[in-house]
């Protein structure tokens, strides 16, 4: 199944979870559990409207943290109401989330739990804490799974839909298979190393990738660097299709220019842009080409 229709699908469950939320804010009679049904469906509806499949901005903090607070808030306002979400913990463990919202949501599902003894009884108090235990370290575990996943994709997907922009560690592989096309075609290949600021990277990027040809794949190395290996017929072609990148880019850091048959060490090239001043340094390019 294409993303697209995955991201579809997620989109009309939430707001299918949203409508139900709204019909249960409407039932409610009390004020406070209302506003809190009604807070709820406006985020899911939000998130809905709002969802995209990007690399860029995975889905953390905010598909975390504030449906931790909700449901805690719920099971403290009306629990003998709303009980049975108790087990949504372990749903909303499995979602992707940095370890510090895990660690939240444990001790947030163990406060909601606790107060629930005199509602229960002690021994289906117990037994319910043993059961919610062993479904969060169920969900934990297919999180884990899931990171594990999503790690192992983002090596080899595109980073922006539609564009062709690379993870950097695509980027060693792809230079030693350019380096022997290019000696095989006779054509010119070489590596631009772009340097920019954190915040200007993204735009960046995705402007590369239309100043590129789409058979010239484009790269995010880190945070501050941007590659591309840009192929032309010979070195004057090179060299003007060079300029014009960089000047529609109107990159303002330092960049680099390395011909793949002189290329020695990428690292040694990113080290050397780290170093670099200002401007542009082209390397292995002929003298008078």
């Amino acid at each position: 199944m294409q993303t697209k229709y995955k991201v579809g699908l997620l989109r009309v469950n939430l707001l299918v979870a949203a409508m139900l939320l709204v019909f249960l804010a409407i039932a409610t009679t009390h004020l406070t559990e209302a506003m809190l049904l009604w807070l709820a469906a406006t985020w899911l509806a939000v998130t809905a409207l709002l969802l995209a499949f990007n690399h860029r901005r995975p889905a953390t903090v905010p598909w975390q943290l504030l449906p931790g607070l909700l449901l805690a808030s719920l099971l403290w306002v009306d629990p003998e109401r709303h009980v049975t979400w108790l087990w949504a913990w372990a749903v909303l463990l499995m979602l992707p989330q940095p370890r510090w919202i895990l660690l939240l949501e444990a001790l947030l599902a163990l406060a909601t739990w606790w107060p629930l003894r005199e509602l229960l009884g002690f021994e289906q108090w117990v037994l319910t804490g043993l059961l919610l235990a062993a479904l969060m370290l169920l969900g934990l575990s297919r999180a884990l799974d899931l990171r594990s996943l999503r790690q192992r994709t983002l090596h080899r997907a595109r980073l922006v839909p539609g564009l062709s922009l690379w993870p950097g560690d695509c980027l060693a592989h792809d230079l030693a298979l350019e380096r022997n096309r290019s000696n095989h075609e006779g054509a010119h290949a070489e590596l631009l190393l772009i340097h920019t600021s954190r915040h200007r990277c993204w735009s960046l990027a995705q402007r590369l990738c239309r100043l590129t040809h789409r058979f010239e794949p484009c790269y995010r190395l880190d945070p501050q660097t941007l590659a591309t290996i840009l192929i032309s017929r010979h070195h004057r072609e090179a060299r003007a299709r060079r300029d014009m990148v960089l000047h529609n880019l109107e990159a303002t850091g330092p960049a680099r220019a390395i011909a793949l048959p002189g290329l020695t060490s990428l690292e040694d090239e990113r080290q050397a842009l780290a170093r670099q001043a200002t401007g542009l340094q082209v390397i292995g390019e002929p003298t008078g080409a």
